[in-house]
């Protein structure tokens, strides 16, 4: 039997389907999986402790994430990030991202800018650990922060609906130790503009950011092969 290195992640007011979804998300994200991976329907019912059902359902969720590719009568596995997903999905980021700090330099508060700046201190903390996960969940909290001083909410809404493939990119970004400095650049220039009211400069600011990263990503995609 595979050796499966994760277990369920209980939930009592959720369907048995959503829980072993989250569960298989997880530990994808988070590389307990990796790209390649098999995943047997049979074994992960023995692995969680529940019956085929909810894990057949569970595939097909993840399947329109784009996190697992499902293949006649041989199963699934896990979906490694290409190089064209990762231009897809990064170019959009790159287009919410400037229009969320644009619409932020007029619409922030000085309260949110002293959060933001609080959150920017969090994100500098994660990236001193070694806890690639946190690293993660601080940067997505900063950027959240602006997303929701812009005063839109079909933006929220949108780059919600992206947060699960945007959340496997800014993880592999982040967990590299050389991206520290880069990184903690690049978003106290976002809240200088911000806190400046420059919107054109934020909007340049932040769509710069995101192109770095982007290239960061394809240069140690290729790195791989």
């Amino acid at each position: 039997m595979v050796d499966y290195k994760f277990s369920i992640n209980t939930n009592e007011y959720l369907p048995l389907r959503d829980v072993v979804f989250n569960t298989l998300r997880d530990a994808i994200l988070t590389g307990k999986l990796q790209p390649g991976e098999r995943l047997m329907e049979n074994q992960l019912a023995e692995k969680l402790g529940v019956s085929r059902t909810p894990i057949r359902e569970a595939l097909r969720m993840l399947e329109l994430e784009n996190l697992v590719e499902l293949v006649p009568r041989k199963g699934a596995q896990v979906l490694d990030m290409s190089e064209k997903d990762i231009i897809n999905v990064l170019e959009l980021r790159g287009a919410l991202e400037a229009l969320g700090v644009k619409l932020a330099c007029t619409h922030m508060s000085d309260e949110e800018i002293e959060v933001l700046k609080k959150a920017q201190l969090e994100v500098e903390e994660a990236l001193d650990g070694d806890d690639a996960e946190k690293m993660a969940e601080a940067d997505e909290k900063f950027h959240d922060i602006i997303f929701e001083a812009s005063g839109n909410d079909k933006l929220i809404q949108i780059i919600g609906n992206l947060r699960i493939q945007l959340y496997r990119y800014r993880l592999a970004h982040l967990k590299a130790k050389d991206q520290k400095t880069i990184i903690t650049e690049q978003h106290y220039k976002i809240i200088n503009a911000i806190e400046n009211r420059l919107p054109e400069e934020g909007s340049n600011v932040a769509l710069n950011h995101v192109k770095y990263h982007t290239e960061y990503i394809l240069n140690s995609l290729n790195k791989d092969y």
